[in-house]
């Protein structure tokens, strides 16, 4: 028997619940599939649990630091039994609330198991057999995993096992010095570990411009992080000792020999699209498993959308939402959004954290045309000063003939959240001069935005 219904979306994490409510309101007859365990990646292994521990990490770094503020604490140590437990707690509840929405939503009809397109119509799940004329793929990620020699040898971690460790790792090896490894290695470090971060370009975070990541190796390298960069032919063994990893490398400088008790792989991510038999719908994937989607997040079937990580178009939460908003407005609301109307824009939670919008220097220069840019420590912004966290610094790049915004970096205290300020004048797509001439409260770290704008330099080709 098969049961019929206006949508099907497979998948709850981002895209999916917003999408599932905008449906059934509308009056169609939803059926949402979930395989594990309710909202994805980010409820349950990504940004609320990871961020829950930084808040940790973060805490017991400001215990250490408590003399500096004139604050008499004792010996500080970290109970990463509590910290787990208090990360659990916080993902749980949000994982639950997902969970009671859907169960509770009216129009939808939950189904649990995994979902496998029959055709690009029917999906079964278990013996169910669902059809409808509209199937929305959320499916998201997982870390994915590397050709590392030895690799398979020794127990490694990747970031969701990471989220299970009963004790704290004594010595904690990082495979890749990008986001999800940097801010682990950090993070780890502030609950007491040893870190020996490996990176096999010759620095961290690639994608960011060499400024960026220059500053974040020294705030790393100044808490007595290892940084291994041009960390070439990375090979793992277990020790002689019971409960020792061997990492073997071949670096610049350094010992070719790291022992750990434990590997972290933290080297990027896959989509979870092997095994919904996208094949059977004919659905088009490209070389890296991703759903092929058009601007409006339609595959090459008419009636089969992918949203959120599994489509390539983004990787992180807010993007996935917006993928949700983007469907609803085209199918809804006669308001034709697209994927390429968005600006990137994501953070970096090391601390200090890392707020990005729009271009790098290096992707603007790339484009040829004329540029101004200014620059700021934080060592020279108040606030930061009286917080007693001045590393890093602002930059923003304008288009020397427009006025406007094309990309901006803010690696400091607030960052993260400083960037909208810029990111919404990116988006109103207005002069640089708005924000120049806005008069901003004191003292604040957004303050220093419109005295940076009155520094505009043309921009180092």
């Amino acid at each position: 028997m098969t049961t019929k219904f206006d949508a099907i979306i497979i998948g709850t994490g981002q895209a999916g619940p917003g999408l599932a409510g905008r449906l059934a309101s509308a009056g169609m007859r939803v059926a949402v599939v979930e395989r594990a365990r309710f909202g994805g990646t980010c409820v349950n292994t990504g940004c609320i649990p990871t961020k829950a521990m930084v808040a940790s990490a973060y805490a017991a770094h400001m215990a250490r630091r408590a003399a500096e503020y004139g604050v008499v604490c004792g010996a500080v140590t970290v109970e990463f039994n509590k910290v787990q437990a208090r990360k659990a707690a916080i993902s749980a509840k949000s994982r639950e609330g997902v969970e009671r929405w859907l169960r509770g939503m009216a129009n939808c009809t939950v189904y649990q198991g995994q979902a496998r397109f029959e055709s690009s119509t029917v999906v079964s799940v278990g013996a169910e057999r669902l059809t409808a004329a509209r199937i929305f793929v959320n499916v998201g990620g997982r870390a994915a995993t590397p050709d590392i020699a030895g690799l398979h040898d020794v127990p490694y971690l990747n970031n969701s096992s990471l989220m299970n460790l009963e004790t704290l790792p004594e010595h904690l090896i990082v495979v890749g010095g990008s986001y999800v490894g940097l801010e682990f290695g950090q993070m780890f470090r502030r609950f007491g570990s040893q870190v020996t971060i490996l990176e096999m370009r010759a620095r961290l975070i690639g994608r960011e411009d060499e400024d960026i990541s220059a500053a974040i190796f020294e705030i790393l390298r100044g808490e007595n992080i290892d940084v291994r960069l041009d960390a070439k032919c990375i090979r793992l063994a277990k020790g002689n000792t019971a409960g020792i990893i061997t990492a073997g490398v071949e670096c610049a400088s350094g010992a070719p020999e790291i022992q750990g008790s434990h590997v972290l792989v933290a080297t990027g991510r896959r989509p979870n699209t092997d095994d919904l038999g996208l094949e059977n719908a004919g659905v088009t994937l490209d070389s890296h498993g991703y759903i092929t989607v058009d601007d409006q997040l339609r595959t090459n079937v008419p009636g089969i959308w992918a949203l959120g990580d599994c489509n390539g178009k983004g990787a992180f939460t807010h993007t996935s939402y917006n993928d949700f908003e983007i469907v609803a407005a085209n199918l809804l609301d006669n308001d034709s959004r697209k994927v390429s109307d968005r600006i990137t824009a994501y953070a970096l939670y090391i601390d200090p954290p890392l707020g990005r919008a729009g271009m790098t220097d290096t992707e603007i220069r790339k484009t040829g045309r004329p540029a101004l840019s200014a620059n700021r420590p934080m060592s020279r912004i108040g606030r930061a000063v009286e917080k007693g966290e001045t590393q890093g610094f602002m930059k923003v790049t304008v288009d020397a003939e427009t006025k406007q915004i094309l990309g901006a970096a803010i690696l400091g205290t607030g960052g993260d959240e400083v960037i909208h300020t810029i990111l919404d004048l990116m988006y109103a797509r207005a002069p640089y001069t708005v924000m120049q001439r806005a008069m901003h409260i004191h003292p604040t770290v957004a303050e220093l935005l419109p005295t940076i704008l009155g520094e505009l330099a043309p921009q180092d080709r």
